[in-house]
């Protein structure tokens, strides 16, 4: 598990044993998977366990707005 980025009281990692397709993980208060591109090329939440809806939220603007550079640090990592 690499963290590759930290803000809004958010860690964001991706796991270098993980599958496509390419995604984070983000850890707040709880736990969310968003993956980095739909088939629109946006990034989209795939489930969130213990967060609030506001926090989830949160962590879309994040993963919306460094989409680009995580998806660069997915395929460093994977590919």
């Amino acid at each position: 598990m690499l963290t590759i980025y930290r803000a809004h009281g958010f860690r964001i990692v991706i796991f270098t044993d993980d599958h496509e397709p390419a995604h984070v993980h983000v850890f707040g208060d709880g736990h969310a998977k968003i993956n980095l591109t739909d088939p629109n090329g946006r990034p989209e939440l795939v489930w969130a366990e213990d967060m609030k809806r506001s926090e989830v939220r949160r962590a879309m603007d994040v993963v919306i707005e460094h989409s680009e550079a995580f998806l660069v640090r997915w395929r460093e990592i994977h590919g």
